[in-house]
């Protein structure tokens, strides 16, 4: 399998690129490259890029851009809104909604929410080693962590929110999927210990939320997360280009 890296700068043919110093480490002493291998670059714009390594050596790796061997793609639009949870646990939802397609990650800060601060920077790795590994033309965004009511309070409506009601109230997510029009999309998971009844309250007020139940189990946030944007991905798949329901 050909070597995947994520970049930021323009890919275009009969460039050279030199890599930062994380990524040289990786290809000259983990993976143990030569010079005239190929590898794969891709940036979220320009589409994926093979590229001869012309430089691998102590002052870093260099690759020159031969040919574009995929076309960017558009891809859904779809937000993951999650409360934080324990370490290992916030960094498994992050690589699993990166495979899975999601195009941002938010913490945020519920009233049950165990832990104070999340390190987005992990998190962001986290989902660029994913989207390297599973094949995307892009990286999720990140977005700062923010308390539910002010993420609510900015909210686009044209967004619907589909929020994981682990107290049954919700209708189950396939029925509510199939409701759903093409476009923008957003699915909020809550914490270990669920949402309270004040934020139940204040998510049912707004006109854009849509409670939903992954079935009669109370799951763990991590497992309904994955669960979730798994049956959206299954039920929707590219539904940026899915018809619209008569």
């Amino acid at each position: 399998m050909v070597i995947r890296l994520y970049v930021t700068n323009d890919l275009f043919a009969d460039t050279t690129i030199g890599l930062g110093k994380e990524q040289s480490h990786y290809l000259a002493n983990v993976m143990r490259v030569k010079a005239g291998e190929a590898i794969a670059l891709f940036n979220g714009r320009d589409g994926q890029w093979r590229g001869d390594l012309e430089t691998v050596g102590k002052n870093g790796v260099s690759v020159r851009l031969v040919a574009q061997t995929r076309p960017q793609m558009p891809e859904p639009d779809l937000w993951l809104l999650a409360a934080p949870i324990k370490k290992d646990r916030i960094d498994l939802v992050a690589e699993k909604a990166s495979e899975l397609g999601i195009s941002m990650l938010w913490p945020v800060f519920t009233r049950r929410t165990v832990m104070s601060r999340v390190n987005t920077d992990r998190l962001a790795a986290n989902m660029t080693e994913a989207a390297e590994q599973c094949e995307r033309l892009t990286v999720p965004s990140m977005h700062e962590p923010a308390a539910l009511d002010k993420a609510l309070a900015g909210w686009d409506a044209a967004r619907p929110l589909l929020f994981l009601d682990e107290s049954g109230g919700g209708a189950p997510i396939a029925q509510a999927l199939a409701t759903v029009p093409p476009g923008k999309l957003a699915l909020l998971v809550g914490p270990e210990g669920g949402f309270d009844e004040n934020e139940r309250a204040l998510l049912a007020r707004q006109p854009f939320t849509v409670p939903v139940s992954l079935g009669p189990r109370i799951l763990r946030a991590e497992t309904a997360a994955i669960a979730g944007l798994a049956i959206v991905q299954a039920l929707l798949g590219d539904w940026n280009h899915r018809p619209r329901a008569s």
